[in-house]
């Protein structure tokens, strides 16, 4: 049974930065791994991407510049560092995975960011 589980959520003050933690278990290789958030107020939103086969990066608008993914495929973990957070990044944040590039099967149960002052 494969579980993503997101860590490193909390309260940060604008400006400041954190960095987000999926760790996958129950399979050993995901082709992609990504993260996206989602408001009440809001539809879910594609914030980052990695791709295993090309190793290429995609960023959505609203974070392009300020966050950054990575991933460690030894520990089958990818993180999400944010930086220069604006109280419009308040969300709860979820990492997804999945066997084809872009296409994502798996979810975690997701972390709240708070961003404020």
């Amino acid at each position: 049974q494969v579980q993503l589980v997101e860590s490193g959520g909390g309260l940060v003050q604008p400006g400041k930065s954190l960095r987000l933690s999926c760790v996958a278990s129950g399979r050993p290789f995901f082709e992609t791994m990504g993260w996206f958030r989602q408001t009440p107020e809001k539809e879910r939103e594609f914030l980052a991407s990695c791709n295993w086969s090309d190793d290429v990066t995609h960023y959505g608008d609203p974070v392009q510049g300020r966050f950054r993914i990575s991933r460690d495929n030894v520990k089958n973990t990818w993180y999400l560092q944010m930086d220069k957070l604006r109280p419009e990044d308040t969300a709860i944040y979820y990492c997804a995975a999945g066997s084809l590039p872009e296409v994502y099967d798996f979810w975690g149960q997701g972390t709240q960011v708070t961003v404020s002052s």
